[in-house]
């Protein structure tokens, strides 16, 4: 039975350069590692109808937090029997992104703390009646908003496939969504969580080996 861990953080924290570089190391020591990416764009029609309303499409459907939030959690639950199996597989599997992401945007677009309504909502929505893995630990990309913002705008610049979504281009929806991740990670919502500016990927995987 392998470890689950959890990548939180920001749009443009560095959460796949982070991920990457976790199981680049853990291969070289020999360890099974798989690894997710959510929201599945172009995998799931969940994500890609969610994606698609952040860009301006399907009316008004952005405007429904609660109906946003489901998009991403039904990509999560297609992908539930996967995790499950890879869990049961590798000795480690790691998601960029998770469902603390679906807790953490949608109390900032309330202006809700991790101790609000929508938070316990994905909770029971997704780890209660979708049944998705726990993660056995959680990894926080703790970069300024500053940053985070500023390396989304250089990746838009630079590449016309990633133009910046709708929660992307609120400044104040990422510091919002940042305090509401500090929340979660101070509570050690669901398992322990660990603070990190990604700087040393190293001795990150070797606190995170099994």
């Amino acid at each position: 039975m392998g470890q689950l861990i959890a990548i939180e953080g920001l749009d443009g924290a560095g959460k796949n350069t982070l991920v990457t570089a976790l199981t680049g190391l853990w291969q070289s020591a020999g360890l099974r590692v798989a690894h997710f990416t959510f929201p599945r764009y172009g995998q799931s029609v969940h994500a890609d109808l969610a994606s698609e309303a952040l860009h301006g499409g399907h009316g008004d459907l952005r405007e429904s937090v609660y109906a946003m939030a489901l998009m991403f959690a039904l990509d999560r639950h297609e992908a539930r029997s996967a995790i499950a199996a890879s869990v049961a597989d590798c000795d480690i599997v790691v998601c960029d992104r998770y469902v603390a992401s679906n807790a953490a945007y949608n109390a900032g677009r309330l202006r809700q703390g991790a101790d609000g309504e929508v938070v316990a909502w994905v909770d029971e929505l997704e780890f209660g009646r979708f049944g998705l893995p726990v993660p056995d630990r959680h990894v926080l990309l703790g970069v300024t908003p500053e940053v985070a913002m500023s390396r989304a705008r250089g990746r838009e610049a630079t590449d016309t496939a990633r133009e910046r979504d709708f929660y992307e281009r609120d400044d104040s929806l990422q510091h919002r969504v940042d305090g509401v991740y500090h929340q979660l990670a101070q509570a050690n919502w669901h398992s322990p969580w660990i603070l990190t500016d990604g700087s040393d990927p190293d001795s990150l995987a070797t606190r995170l080996r099994p």
